[in-house]
């Protein structure tokens, strides 16, 4: 039942013939994409789910869409890339990024009390007596030191905004002081979605819709779920007693901004791509409904990391990642991916995930229509079957900065020369306090013997626009070796580190 999504490559081949390597290129990504698809529909059969759509974003656009199973188990229509689903917790990340528009446009700071936007937070009792207040920015991060919800929290979205004031002027209770660790809360991000209210002064889903949804083009996406032609949804089953069994739609409410969001896989591809635009820091226009600046602070981690094992069954001891929350998402540094941002989404009927690479330009997500059903382990395993056969490319290349690319026009020629005073103007203070320029004769002298004339032309990879790493072939060998600039006007060379590489 898959539909998988022409790649605009092949669309092409309808008026002008491909080349050699544009043919070359399509069959293999056609090949990548089966074996992602094969890792996806297995996870759906292994899990029970009835019905799953994933989709791949890369360089801003949908490249591939895979389709198993159906939408509802009484019809048996087959979900397509138009069928909705609710994305659970996926919706955090709109909530986050709306607070921090409100912040760029100066209606509330990231550190005020929450209690400044809901009143009803001012008289609450704190476990301790020296317990800081909740911030803002505590319910971004979850550390607000309330429980983890999800079973509790699931259930309250169509909590009615009456009753949630009650709540919230009733109190709460708490598991920690709040700053000092990471828990889970959706009650936090409920309460975020009342600041957005309150401050914005229209109802959460009305400025969601203004803010981010319109804006994108994610015409099919809102907040009341019955609103969305019945053809086009994907009910949500539960697996229980070996049968799939109807579980109720749960109602828009005052939870919603935690949870609440239903969409597809064409309007979710919308989203994917904007973030992922933010990514490099660049300049030039910045037109999106938020500044790059603000999407990539999404990403900034808590204070509080941890180390967790790869969400996929490919995921062993050794591919653990230093992980850490940071608005909306999980961020982890991943053995083979790198640098990843991810956000489960677990619901009665339904089970979400996505996994954004910002540095190589590409996003993966997966919808499913069963309870919790997790689909975080298929987008992961199909993200490192991708990575294998080289369909996610690489971590974008910095440019070179003019001043790195002349520090390191001089590191060649004291290495030529043998002699770092050669380029005494281009050293920053430091340099030769940290090493003299007799010694530095020395080891020059030391690894010309070792290794003989290098290529000192080789290209340098900048790690920053003020740093960088490089590797010369040489006579007898190689040496690598990096390169750092000072914070200073003009940039002086303050750090030169050379090695010779031993096999």
């Amino acid at each position: 039942m898959s539909r998988p999504y022409k790649h605009f490559a092949l669309l092409l081949s309808l008026l002008a013939p491909l080349s050699a390597q544009s043919q070359a290129a399509a069959s293999a990504s056609s090949a990548g994409y089966v074996i992602a698809d094969q890792v996806v529909d297995e996870f759906r059969l292994d899990a029970h789910i009835p019905g799953i759509a994933y989709g791949i974003v890369e360089g801003g656009r949908l490249v591939h869409v895979g389709t198993f199973g159906v939408q509802d188990t009484e019809s048996g229509r087959p979900v397509t890339a138009d069928t909705l689903f609710r994305i659970a917790s996926m919706t955090k990340a709109f909530t986050a990024l709306t607070i921090l528009k409100l912040r760029d446009e100066k209606l509330l700071q990231l550190d005020s009390p929450a209690s400044q936007h809901v009143p009803e937070m001012s008289t609450w009792k704190y476990p301790t007596d020296d317990s800081p207040q909740i911030r803002l920015r505590d319910l971004l991060n979850h550390t607000g030191g309330f429980v983890s919800d999800d079973p509790w929290g699931d259930r309250q979205t169509p909590l009615p905004e009456a009753e949630f004031t009650r709540l919230l002027r009733d109190g709460v209770s708490f598991t920690s002081v709040p700053e000092t660790r990471y828990e889970y809360s959706n009650l936090g991000y409920a309460i975020l979605g009342r600041i957005i209210t309150n401050v914005s002064r229209k109802p959460y889903p009305e400025t969601i819709t203004r803010t981010l949804l319109q804006p994108l083009g994610m015409t099919s996406s809102g907040f009341v779920a019955d609103d969305a032609p019945p053809a086009q949804r994907a009910l949500g089953y539960r697996w229980e007693d070996d049968a799939w069994r109807a579980e109720p739609t749960l109602g828009p409410g005052a939870f919603g901004a935690m949870g609440g969001l239903q969409t597809n896989v064409h309007d979710y591809a919308k989203w994917v791509a904007f973030l992922l635009s933010a990514w490099p820091p660049r300049n030039g226009n910045d037109n999106g409904p938020v500044r790059r600046a603000t999407v990539r602070e999404l990403v900034q981690g808590s204070n509080f990391p941890r180390l967790r094992n790869r969400a996929a069954r490919s995921g062993t001891p050794a591919s653990r990642q230093s992980a850490a929350y940071g608005m909306g998402w999980q961020v982890a540094i991943d053995d083979d991916l790198g640098f990843t941002a991810s956000h489960n989404g677990g619901y009665p009927g339904y089970g979400s995930h996505v996994l954004l690479l910002p540095d190589r330009g590409i996003g993966i997500f997966a919808f499913a229509n069963r309870t919790y059903a997790g689909p975080s382990v298929a987008v992961w395993d199909a993200a490192i079957a991708l990575n294998k056969v080289g369909l996610l490319g690489k971590d974008r290349e910095l440019p070179i900065d003019a001043q790195l690319a002349a520090a390191y026009r001089w590191a060649g020629e004291m290495y030529e020369a043998g002699d770092v005073a050669v380029a005494r103007e281009q050293l920053a203070m430091n340099f030769l306090l940290d090493r003299d320029a007799e010694g530095w004769s020395r080891d020059l002298a030391k690894l010309k013997a070792q290794v003989g004339e290098c290529d000192t032309a080789a290209s340098v990879k900048p790690t920053g626009i003020q740093s960088g790493e490089f590797t010369w072939p040489c006579t007898h060998g190689r040496i690598k070796g990096s390169l750092a600039l000072s914070p200073t006007r003009p940039a002086l060379i303050q750090e030169w580190q050379l090695e010779p590489i031993v096999p």
